[in-house]
């Protein structure tokens, strides 16, 4: 197959822990032709199919020591609906780039070509938001502008995270006890006098334990997940931010929420989910570009990539 991976910038990938890069190394292994663009290579003009300027690379060395992990065989303009794929990888923030990219993929799906995850879905879905369709497997939560609701919602459960529904990797993200300390401030930045929608949840302890990401490829769920801890500290257990990861075998809970979220995920066209579950709370549910493939392949021996490839294979050949 020829398989064309929408993503970031192939000299800024850090291949050492890329779940990107860990998908493309399993489909050459398997005799795919890897092809890779950015989103601003994306092109329409009227009459005609999405393109995009593309190129095709072969995989060589470890990328060590500054050294090149590819090689491009070819450069070209390419209908999108001449592939055999469209794998979407650009990693967040979900701006308006990345709106209007998902529009051109939908064009391009509309010419015939198949798009994962499907780019209506990942509209759909938008990563803090996508848990209120599951409130029976979330914390307390509440969504508003209104400071006097994030005010009331402080003094009913006394310690609670606050963060902005556009953040990734913890950026923005704001713990706030029982004594209300800096409650103010917090949102007023976060808030800005009513103008920006705020995420606030009841803190869940168990965070110390780790932010377990889940991952779940075609409506199943991956047996290990990679527990986020928070180090020195910090209230996050973003690898961004700092935090350790440790794999281990999915709980009962976990395994409950990843069965009950991923089928119904995958129905509406989403190949690959990471769900992010603290405790026995999910929290999150990541549909643009989920990571933590490497961190669970290098310590558990369990091939997520594989997985992935196979499920994309079967999406491909369903399709």
């Amino acid at each position: 197959m020829r398989l064309l991976f929408v993503a970031d910038p192939l000299e800024d990938f850090k291949i050492y822990k890329d779940s990107t890069y860990t998908m493309m190394r399993e489909a050459a292994r398997r005799g795919h032709a890897v092809l890779a663009c950015e989103p601003r290579h994306l092109r329409w003009v009227r009459g005609g199919p999405v393109v995009a300027a593309m190129r095709e690379i072969r995989l060589v060395g470890s990328g060590d020591g500054g050294g090149a992990w590819f090689e491009t065989i070819e450069e070209a303009t390419v209908p999108l609906a001449s592939l055999d794929a469209v794998v979407m990888r650009k990693d967040p923030p979900f701006d308006s780039e990345y709106f209007y990219a998902t529009h051109l993929l939908g064009q391009a799906e509309r010419d015939g070509a198949r798009v994962f995850n499907k780019p209506s879905a990942l509209r759909d879905h938008p990563e803090k938001l996508a848990i209120l369709e599951f409130p029976d497997l979330i914390a307390p939560t509440l969504v508003t502008r209104d400071p006097q609701a994030i005010r009331d919602f402080h003094a009913e459960h006394r310690d609670v995270i606050l963060k902005p529904l556009d953040g990734m990797g913890g950026m923005g993200i704001f713990r706030v006890g029982a004594d209300g300390m800096n409650l103010g401030a917090i949102i007023e930045t976060l808030n800005r006098d009513g103008a920006q929608t705020v995420m606030v949840q009841r803190y869940l302890p168990q965070i110390a334990q780790g932010d377990k990401r889940v991952l779940v490829i075609g409506g199943e769920p991956v047996p290990h997940c990679l527990a986020r801890i928070p180090q020195g500290g910090e209230v996050r257990g973003n690898l961004a931010a700092g935090g350790k990861g440790v794999a281990q075998p999915l709980s009962a809970r976990d395994r409950e929420i990843a069965e009950t979220v991923g089928p119904r995920l995958a129905a509406r066209g989403l190949l690959l989910i990471g769900l992010d579950v603290i405790g026995d709370s999910l929290t999150e549910i990541n549909v643009t570009s989920p990571t933590c493939f490497r961190e669970i392949m290098d310590q558990t021996g369990w091939d997520v990539a594989r997985r992935f490839v196979d499920a994309l294979e079967a999406g491909v050949a369903a399709a």
